[in-house]
């Protein structure tokens, strides 16, 4: 299954994720809540997720959402 993260605030699809890295991403970062489907990803936070083995792809497809950006607001959803 693949599942599609989103820019928060703008509602643009940053890119499509598998469930593998959607787990990773998941199990590495606090949720508020079991409904909980947002994060705010930053330069620091994809080097966390990076330096404990999480998936190029998943790391490339934050960097890039990202940007030029101090930090992003991502949701996912099922695709």
């Amino acid at each position: 299954m693949l599942y599609r993260i989103y820019n928060s605030e703008s509602g643009e699809l940053l890119g499509e994720i598998t469930e593998g890295e959607l787990s990773s991403l998941t199990s590495f970062l606090e949720e508020e809540s079991a409904e909980d489907r947002d994060y705010y990803i930053t330069t620091d936070t994809i080097d966390y997720l990076e330096t404990n083995g999480a998936d190029a792809a998943l790391i490339a497809l934050l960097r890039k959402a990202i940007g030029a950006e101090e930090g992003v607001e991502i949701r996912w959803g099922r695709a």
